[in-house]
């Protein structure tokens, strides 16, 4: 009989053969984890190392922007500080020209006549003591297309009247009734108060000329005469039955009754 053979030989190799298949069977268990593992971690890694480059990314971004930011808001100052330094030289400009201009225009002003006795029939003769005086009052447009220097009070027709170069003749209309005033008549035939409008018939040279829908301060203006002379009526007030106000003649015009 050999040695060692036998059951009990057998129940050995089979235990051998056993714990050989665990053994090889964990230890490749072990590598596959190893493996698995290793490869996780570099992919966690990977992972990680990316993370930071974007980062690094994003910060060098945001300084870049921050950089812009800093130097176009510079420039935006430098501008607005330019800018306040153009238009301050050109006020300072634009005050050295009006203070070389003034003594100009004071010059000027010395030698030429005032606007309204050049351009109104009222004041082509007034005395240069008046002329100050006559630019308190009104420059109106009448009916006739021709725009004249109005009273609008009795302290503005006293003014009128120191000119000396037309005569004024007050009146007090009552409705319906017919008034001679200077060479003309004028009667009242409507008024409405509250629009401060009224109508008016005028008498002249054998005619009756209707003022229809006047305004307060108006000039109501016709020519009559063998020269064609302007006439003026300015109603300052008006009431139910009642207007007040003043006729401007030439001075050539003789007083009388149409």
């Amino acid at each position: 009989m050999v040695e060692g053979s036998g059951p009990g030989r057998h129940r050995y190799s089979r235990l051998f053969v056993v714990l050989l298949t665990v053994a090889i069977l964990a230890a490749i268990a072990g590598l596959w984890w190893s493996y698995h593992l290793a490869g996780r971690l570099t992919h966690a890694e990977a992972e990680l190392t990316q993370a930071q480059q974007q980062n690094q990314k994003l910060a060098s971004a945001l300084n870049d922007t921050n950089a812009r930011l800093k130097v176009t808001n510079q420039r935006g100052q430098s501008m607005s500080a330019r800018q306040k330094q153009l238009a301050k030289r050109a006020r300072d400009l634009l005050k050295r020209e009006q203070a070389a201009m003034r003594p100009q225009n004071q010059q000027q002003t010395a030698q030429t006549p005032d606007a309204a006795s050049a351009t109104s029939p009222h004041t082509s003769g007034a005395q240069p003591a008046a002329n100050a005086t006559l630019a308190q009052l009104q420059r109106i447009k009448g009916d006739a297309g021709v725009t004249s220097l109005i009273a609008t009070n009795q302290h503005e027709l006293d003014i009128l009247k120191q000119t000396g170069d037309r005569d004024y003749y007050e009146f007090t209309l009552q409705k319906g009734k017919k008034q001679p005033v200077s060479t003309v008549s004028l009667e009242l035939k409507k008024t409405d108060a509250k629009a401060g409008r009224y109508t008016l018939l005028v008498y002249v040279d054998g005619n009756k000329v209707e003022k229809k829908d006047r305004d307060v301060n108006e000039p109501v203006q016709f020519y009559t005469g063998k020269e064609n002379m302007l006439y003026e009526v300015v109603v300052n007030a008006i009431s139910k039955d009642q207007a007040t106000g003043y006729l401007a003649t030439p001075k050539t015009a003789q007083s009388g009754t149409p």
